[in-house]
């Protein structure tokens, strides 16, 4: 375990990260309307949705600097100086290639990707097949060897994913292959699981976890899902090919 000196000066490197956080919530907060007119009701500043994510990045803004001052007083100058040289060092580097921070690294890429790429414009259920699998395969699995090949497999399908949409293709693609985002993250789900087959099929514990994970992946939003859609009637984030599928099926629509 860190010593106390130890753990106040990655309180002082920690506690920034949390303050530019912070400032950037509400930087986003601040691009909301304050007040205005919807419908002919004109609505007051105190009543704007921007007020939770100000208060929340205020917040977090505050809660970092007060972790800072905190650790600034354990440490004093000299410590913060020791923080400063050994951000500018190399250790910095073989820090930053841990097995604990290549974890940090595939959670924050999955929920990035997830979140802002996938489910804007990919159907709901293609895109949290692809998200589920990921997720439960790196983490479930246990290895960290094997944590770092699924990472970058998954880097290089949501980065393809990526310039697929950013050079508008489907826009281009839709006469001709209606859906072309979601077949596209549909091949990215059986590719990833192939890999990941090919990558475990010599363990019998990890072709276990495999198996588990892979139903655990389809059954999540497949069976949540259109409890949400077709019973409760709330419409999914983004409806594409399989939400098509599943409408036809249940409409009985042939």
């Amino acid at each position: 375990m860190m010593d106390k000196d130890k753990l106040r000066k990655a309180d002082i490197f920690s506690g920034s990260l949390i303050v530019l956080f912070g400032i950037w919530v509400v930087s986003q907060a601040l691009k909301m309307p304050m007040k205005g007119s919807w419908g002919g009701v004109q609505n007051v500043w105190f009543v704007s949705p921007a007020l939770f994510p100000l208060f929340v990045g205020a917040m977090i803004t505050l809660l970092g600097a007060l972790l800072m001052r905190t650790a600034l007083k354990a440490v004093g100058l000299a410590g913060l100086r020791q923080v400063l040289q050994w951000m500018a060092s190399r250790e910095l580097l073989q820090y930053l290639q841990t097995p604990a921070i290549l974890r940090f690294y595939a959670m924050l890429v999955l929920f990035f990707s997830y979140v802002f790429l996938a489910i804007p414009r990919v159907d709901f259920f293609a895109c949290s097949l692809l998200f589920l699998m990921a997720f439960i395969s790196m983490f479930y699995f246990d290895d960290d060897v094997l944590l770092k090949k699924l990472f970058f497999c998954y880097l290089a399908l949501a980065a393809g994913l990526l310039l697929f949409f950013v050079f508008k293709l489907p826009q281009a693609l839709e006469g001709t292959l209606p859906y072309a985002g979601d077949w596209l993250t549909l091949i990215c789900a059986g590719v990833y699981s192939l890999y990941t087959w090919r990558t475990v099929r010599g363990t019998p514990r990890l072709r276990k976890k495999y198996r588990l994970s892979l139903i655990l992946a389809v059954a999540a939003p497949f069976s949540i899902g259109p409890v949400f859609k077709y019973f409760l009637l709330v419409p999914m984030p983004t409806e594409g090919l399989v939400v098509a599928v599943m409408d036809a099926i249940w409409y009985w629509d042939f």
